[in-house]
């Protein structure tokens, strides 16, 4: 049996007490780390240099961002649809809006993230009692379409990536606590062949903690943060685990994303426990809320997150 390696994390990078802290994405350019707070309406950004921080208030839940490559400021997946953010005048513009009307109230776009043709992947979250499943959408910038390209059911839609090569895709389903894989046709952007690459239940983890947001490693590897479970989790390309990385003073442990010079640091998000209307366990918990830095030790280096939009000179 192979050998799991054990990181633990004892202090906050950043104490930044988010409600419901999200979608870290770093820029090199900018030696920044952009993240969101869902529930506060915020996309901040904390410069990694000079230790400043802007906070943008927005009227409306920023479920994910993503660097542009066609101008600046950041892409994302609002509540209601895709969007473009122009930084430092805390205003959206948005692409798309394809929730029907009748159902904005009970769901929203969550976690999300671009392919190397810079078409925006997110996924809604599900509401069971009204029958409103979660569903995987993908907005194209070249044509300026949207679609749904897995309509599930799914319940609450989070973390996605692709492999190095681009050739699979992978998406988390939260509740069901089981991460997919797909293969992944880049050239038209088609999911085929969708199978369960990870069961956390299968493989032991507790039923209170879940699968959260995910980044991945060069080797392959993907590492999904644990709501509920005070942890960032490795899993090997076959979907065994390998490194668990432990915040010990953290419960909800909400995503992850590669970043710093050599993009070998694995920045971390977390959310504050009356998110999730545990606010007495804050106490236990004290640093929850706020954003960590591991340092990988130059072992694991992630695969760059790509940007949002045409590139014109493809």
């Amino acid at each position: 049996m192979q050998e799991i390696k054990e990181i633990v994390v004892e202090h906050p990078l950043l104490k930044i007490g988010c409600t419901l802290g999200e979608g870290p994405v770093w820029d090199a350019e900018t030696s920044t780390l952009h993240f969101v707070d869902i529930d506060e309406c915020k996309i901040l950004h904390y410069n990694t240099v000079s230790g400043e921080v802007q906070v943008e208030q927005l009227e409306e839940k920023i479920g994910c961002i993503a660097l542009r490559r066609d101008g600046p400021g950041l892409a994302g997946a609002t509540a209601r649809g895709f969007a473009l953010f122009e930084k430092g005048d805390s205003t959206l513009q948005y692409l798309s809006r394809p929730l029907p009307e009748d159902i904005q109230a009970y769901t929203r776009f969550n976690d999300g993230g671009c392919d190397s043709h810079g078409r925006f992947f997110a996924g809604t979250m599900y509401d069971q009692e009204r029958g409103i499943p979660g569903q995987l959408w993908m907005y194209d910038p070249a044509d300026n379409s949207c679609s749904i390209v897995d309509p599930g059911p799914f319940t609450d839609s989070n973390g996605l990536g692709w492999s190095p090569d681009e050739k699979i895709f992978y998406f988390t389903d939260s509740i069901k606590n089981v991460i997919y894989a797909y293969d992944y046709d880049a050239t038209t952007a088609r999911l085929t062949n969708r199978r369960v690459f990870v069961d956390a239940i299968a493989l032991g983890f507790p039923a209170d903690s879940f699968c959260d947001g995910l980044c991945v490693d060069m080797e392959g590897g993907v590492w999904s943060a644990r709501w509920g479970g005070s942890e960032v989790v490795r899993f090997g390309p076959r979907g065994d685990v390998d490194l668990r990385v432990k915040f010990p003073s953290v419960l909800n442990v909400t995503s992850c994303a590669f970043g710093g010079p050599k993009n070998d640091l694995l920045y971390v998000t977390t959310t504050h426990c009356r998110a999730s209307k545990q606010g007495i366990m804050q106490e236990r918990y004290p640093d929850s809320g706020h954003v960590f830095v591991v340092d990988l030790g130059g072992r694991y280096e992630g695969v760059k997150r790509h940007r949002f939009g045409i590139d014109h000179h493809q």
